[in-house]
């Protein structure tokens, strides 16, 4: 697929087919993570992929932090609450980790260079036909993650994304300001 295409194609999914994801597949969408740019190359981004019975407690936890946050906002979305009690039914979730520092600069740094292992990750699977929803709700419930899925200390967790086929492909939402007049200065142009 053409790359500007495969932008524009991308979508947050949050309703998946049960069909499982073949390993290969996920090593390659890895393999496209990993060959994010990095500042000072340093790569430091980790993933942990978690299906099976293991998703269960991980949804649970993702369910508790929307019903939480609609009950403290008084709204409630009872599709969005089904697609946390199970991801969207997805079977594969994709914790992204990267090096936690104290250092402001050395962190702003991982995060930003895992980000764009994250980006490249959700395009690697779009172009797979595969769905994604990059997320940082369920870091909400942060330490739960850390217990379930035996994080150290030194790990910071920057996003969570269900894997699977689609079976629900959202329409494109309408891009703030698409023709860039606000988000672009020119200078010396």
């Amino acid at each position: 697929m053409e790359f500007f295409d495969l932008v524009k194609k991308r979508r947050s999914v949050r309703k998946y087919k049960v069909q499982p994801v073949d390993k290969e597949d996920i090593l390659k969408i890895l393999e496209a993570a990993n060959w994010a740019p990095s500042a000072m190359n340093w790569q430091p981004w980790e993933f942990i992929v978690v299906s099976g019975e293991l998703l269960k407690p991980l949804a649970n936890s993702f369910k508790a932090v929307v019903e939480k946050i609609m009950y403290e906002s008084e709204t409630f979305d009872d599709e969005f609450v089904k697609f946390a009690a199970h991801y969207g039914g997805a079977p594969v979730v994709i914790v992204v980790l990267t090096g936690a520092s104290e250092k402001s600069n050395v962190r702003k740094a991982n995060l930003e260079s895992t980000s764009a292992a994250m980006e490249n990750l959700v395009l690697a699977a779009t172009n797979l036909g595969l769905g994604t929803c990059w997320m940082t709700g369920p870091l909400h419930d942060e330490n739960n993650l850390r217990s379930i899925l035996d994080i150290s200390p030194d790990k910071e967790i920057v996003a969570v994304t269900p894997l699977g086929y689609p079976d629900e492909v959202p329409e494109p939402r309408p891009r703030l300001d698409a023709d860039l007049k606000q988000k672009v200065r020119w200078l010396g142009y």
